[in-house]
C-alpha cells in the first residue's frame, strides 16, 4: 500500500507492504483521515514522546523512532476483509470509524502510532472489531473523520462532572476545546465562556453553543464577566498543554474550583500545591476517549445536534501531507485539514 510515514522526524510517502488482519481484526481501506496536532508533535519531539512513554508509562513505548510508521487517528473507511477467525461485525463494503486501539490478535496498539496498525494517512488500516463503529448512509466521510476529535472533547466535558449551577470556562479553542464546548452545550450547562487568541476560533465556538467567546489578552478569562451578571467561573477546562498554564488556572480560579487539564504538556509543569491546597481545588486529568464518547459523537454529528462542517480545511493526498502537518500550528490553520489517500 501507499502511506505518509513518519520516519526519524520526516514525513515521507512510501510503499509498504499490505497490512494482514489477524483474529479480531478488520482490514479497512481509508476514506478521509484527520490531522492531529499530536501528528505534529511526533515531528518535532517524537523521540521525546517515546522514552518518556518508556520511563513513565505510555501508550508509545513500543514505538522506534528511526524506523517508519503511519499516523492517523481521526478515520473514517471502508471494511474489507477480516482475519480468520473474527466474528465479523460489520459487513464488509460498511464504513466504519473506530477507537483508535487494537486489541485484538495479541496486540495492543494505539492506531496511527504502532509499527503493527498503520493509520489513516495509509491507504489500508487495522481495526480492532469489537470497536468498530458503523457510519450511517448520507453522513460524508470528512464529517465522520470528525467523530473522533470530538467524542475526545466530550470526554473531556464529561469528566468535569458539569452541573447546572456551573459557570465552565474552556481554555483553548482548537478541536478538542470545541468538542469540549459542544460537550456542555448538550448537557445543558451554560453559562459557557470560551478563551482563545484567535478570533475564528471564538466564533466557531459561539455557533457551537459558547454564551461569552473572549481573547484572554484583552479580558481576564475568570472573570467577574458583566456579560454574565458578574458570575464568575468554577470549573475550568484547559485544553493547551503549554507549561505555567496550569499554574495560571490555579491562581486565577476561585475558592472549590474545579479544573480538567486535557491539554497535553511533555514538558515539566511547576505547581504550588499550597496555592491549589488554599482554595480546596479540585484537578482531574482528561485522556482520550471512550467508546461511550465515540457512540454520543456520532449520533450528535449524524442527527445535526453538532455543526463539524466549519471544522473542515481543504483535502489533500499522501503528498500534500507533510506540508499541512508542518502548517497545523499556524494562526491560519484550519480545525482539521482531510487526508484522502485516494486522491493523487
Amino acid at each position: 500500500m501507499k502511506a505518509a510515514c513518519i520516519e526519524n522526524g520526516q514525513v515521507l510517502v512510501r510503499e509498504l507492504p499490505d497490512p494482514e488482519p489477524g483474529p479480531g481484526q478488520a482490514l479497512v481501506r481509508t476514506h478521509s483521515c484527520g490531522l492531529c496536532a499530536s501528528d505534529a508533535h511526533f515531528l518535532s519531539g517524537g523521540q521525546n514522546i517515546i522514552d518518556l512513554s518508556r520511563r513513565m508509562g505510555g501508550p508509545y513505548a513500543a514505538l522506534d523512532y528511526a524506523r517508519a510508521f503511519v499516523p492517523g487517528h481521526e478515520f473514517v473507511g471502508e471494511v474489507l476483509d477480516y482475519g480468520r477467525g473474527s466474528r465479523r461485525t460489520v459487513a464488509p463494503g460498511r464504513r466504519v470509524t473506530s477507537v483508535p486501539i487494537m486489541r485484538q490478535g495479541g496486540s495492543h496498539a494505539v492506531v496511527g502510532f504502532s509499527h503493527a496498525c498503520p493509520g489513516g494517512c495509509g491507504e489500508l488500516m487495522l481495526l480492532d472489531e469489537d470497536f468498530l463503529l458503523e457510519i450511517p448512509d448520507g453522513l460524508p466521510d470528512d464529517h465522520a473523520a470528525m467523530i473522533e476529535p470530538l467524542a475526545v472533547g466530550l470526554e473531556h466535558a464529561r469528566r468535569g462532572r458539569p452541573g447546572s449551577g456551573d459557570v465552565a470556562l474552556v481554555l483553548g479553542c482548537g478541536a478538542i476545546g470545541l468538542g469540549v464546548v459542544a460537550g456542555l452545550a448538550l448537557a445543558g450547562v451554560a453559562p459557557i465562556i470560551a478563551a482563545d487568541f484567535h478570533a475564528e476560533r471564538r466564533e466557531l465556538a459561539l455557533r457551537l453553543g459558547a454564551h461569552l467567546a473572549i481573547d484572554p489578552r484583552d479580558t481576564d478569562p475568570y472573570g467577574p464577566h458583566a456579560q454574565l451578571g458578574g458570575r464568575r467561573v468554577n470549573l475550568v477546562y484547559e485544553n493547551v498543554g503549554v507549561p505555567g498554564m496550569l499554574q495560571r488556572i490555579v491562581e486565577g480560579i476561585p475558592f472549590d474550583g474545579r479544573i480538567v487539564v486535557g491539554g497535553y504538556c511533555m514538558e515539566p509543569e511547576p505547581l504550588y500545591v499550597f496555592a491549589a491546597q488554599n482554595k480546596r481545588l479540585n484537578i482531574q486529568f482528561a485522556g482520550g476517549e471512550e467508546p461511550q464518547d465515540m457512540d454520543l459523537a456520532l449520533r450528535s454529528i449524524a442527527e445535526g445536534r453538532i455543526d463539524v462542517a466549519p471544522w473542515l480545511g481543504g483535502r489533500i493526498g499522501l503528498g500534500g501531507v507533510a506540508g499541512a502537518i508542518a502548517g497545523l500550528s499556524g494562526p491560519e490553520a484550519p480545525v482539521r485539514t482531510v487526508v484522502d489517500p485516494r486522491l493523487a
